[in-house]
């Protein structure tokens, strides 16, 4: 399952998508996005950071080809294949009556193709994440953390050039999701994906991301674009670090004017 792509430091990393000029809008009235402008680059992590409505899940759902944009353009580098992108949304969503494994296994099932021949890529996937022990778990028997880790190891089980994920962690208390956020970030260094992460903490968009992509809503656009230049790993030592509470001043400061301009 694994390929370890290298993380290029940011000004190397070749163009994976962009978004030109994207509007959505929805019954013809309701302004989602306008202009959205964003370019991604292999090994990216980019957090959106916005207040509610400002579009930050609708361009998810744009970028997984969920909707359609009703203007502009979003444009894979060499075309999107099969596989490259994997989704984690906000709960869980696993198949109650099947096992961890099973739910592992749907992404190569609609696929058409049989669980033994796809075994040992989801037995990678779940030792990725930590579950390598619980294979014939029922969801039912995991904690809220271990379902979110499922999740997970569904969206790159097919080692996808792109992942999504739209405000996994909100709904876990702080130590959980302190250290699925730590993880997240090891298992990207591992296998070396992209990824685009919807949040409306500043502190987890510092955290994780080398950008922090600031959203104002009606209609929803982005403002502001920020690097978060603090190198990789990242750890309590950072999180703690003067470094680390000066990203987060400057990215409080812009939400709070994409809060302003969303008033």
């Amino acid at each position: 399952m694994t390929t370890n792509r290298p993380i290029l430091p940011m000004g190397q990393r070749d163009r994976l998508l962009e978004l030109q000029g994207v509007d959505k809008t929805f019954n013809g009235a309701v302004v989602a996005l306008r202009r959205m402008n964003l370019t991604v680059n292999e090994g990216d992590f980019i957090s959106l950071l916005g207040p509610s409505g400002c579009g930050k899940s609708t361009a998810l759902r744009l970028i997984a080809g969920l909707a359609r944009p009703t203007a502009g353009r979003i444009l894979w580098s060499g075309g999107q294949g099969t596989g490259d992108l994997g989704v984690v949304f906000q709960e869980p969503t696993l198949m109650p009556w099947a096992t961890v494994a099973q739910n592992v296994w749907l992404p190569f099932r609609l696929r058409g193709q049989s669980m033994a021949a796809v075994r040992g890529q989801i037995a990678e996937a779940l030792d990725l994440v930590g579950l390598g022990a619980f294979p014939d778990a029922y969801p039912r028997e995991l904690s809220g953390g271990m379902k979110m880790r499922v999740s997970i190891a569904r969206a790159l089980v097919t080692n996808p050039r792109l992942i999504l994920m739209d405000e996994p962690f909100a709904a876990l208390d702080e130590i959980t999701r302190q250290k699925l956020n730590n993880d997240l970030l090891t298992l990207r260094g591992k296998i070396g994906c992209t990824v685009i992460f919807v949040t409306h903490s500043v502190f987890e968009s510092v955290f994780l991301s080398d950008r922090v992509v600031v959203m104002a809503a009606r209609p929803g656009r982005v403002i502001r674009e920020l690097v978060v230049d603090a190198p990789y790993p990242r750890d309590l030592a950072y999180r703690t670090s003067p470094a680390y509470a000066a990203h987060c001043t400057v990215a409080s400061e812009a939400l709070a004017i994409a809060m302003e301009e969303a008033a």
